[in-house]
């Protein structure tokens, strides 16, 4: 825990002064990205933010993985809800020159595991997910008509990608955005650098954000796959715009 908390200097800004609130490991974890052209995506996010660009692309990122030992600060982990399976879904935005993420959704597989977060104001929502562990990750979800299913496996050893980057761009993030109304609130996060291996990953089924052309996602995605991550998050404060 100290080793993720000390390692600081891949941060584009300080961390947070107040102490972190929650704490939970990310297991088995995929990155799917996608290119997208930028009009397509500014329609759906707040107007405070502005999407940010890499070489003048926009992305969008599909992250399915496991949650273990969550717990808040101070206290222990509570029985069975420490763990559950989840997929977010994400894009990369500015405010006010600040570099961090948007997220479109999140999805959860324990109703516990929603209702506190989307008190927040987090956009998380139910939905039956499995992770089978073999040779290869499956991971499902179903959710009304949506549904989602991707098996994948790491192909490479570990690396550190170069901080000139695009794996860097799209990894070494460390705050998010949510809008409630007409209010923007910032969520700050913090983990170690990220230590990545390559994928190979095969998407069966993708019926998740009805607001893209099913063309975007033809194109092959640039995948990152990690084992493990620990992962601090600090209370959501309300931005000044």
């Amino acid at each position: 825990m100290q080793k993720a908390l000390s390692e600081i200097k891949q941060r584009p800004f300080p961390l947070p002064t107040s102490p972190w609130l929650l704490t939970q490991e990310w297991n088995h974890l995929l990155m799917l990205h996608w290119p997208v052209p930028l009009s397509l995506l500014e329609p759906h996010i707040p107007r405070q933010l502005k999407i940010d660009t890499y070489e003048k692309t926009a992305w969008i990122s599909f992250i399915p993985f496991e949650v273990t030992n969550m717990r808040l600060r101070r206290l222990p982990k509570v029985p069975y809800l420490h763990t559950f399976n989840e997929i977010n879904i994400r894009t990369y935005v500015t405010y006010k020159g600040k570099p961090g993420v948007y997220f479109f959704t999140f999805y959860a597989n324990k109703w516990l595991n929603v209702i506190g977060p989307k008190l927040l104001f987090l956009p998380y929502n139910y939905a039956k997910i499995t992770l089978h562990k073999g040779k290869a990750f499956q991971f499902g979800l179903e959710r009304r008509s949506e549904k989602f299913k991707c098996s994948y496996y790491p192909t490479s050893d570990f690396f550190l990608p170069s901080e000139d980057s695009l794996d860097y761009w799209l990894l070494e993030r460390y705050c998010f955005w949510i809008e409630k109304g007409n209010l923007l609130f910032q969520g700050d996060i913090h983990h170690d650098r990220w230590k990545v291996t390559e994928a190979k990953a095969h998407v069966s089924e993708n019926s998740l954000t009805h607001f893209l052309p099913r063309s975007i996602f033809q194109i092959t995605p640039k995948l990152h796959f990690t084992e493990h991550k620990q992962a601090f998050a600090w209370p959501l404060k309300k931005v000044k715009t």
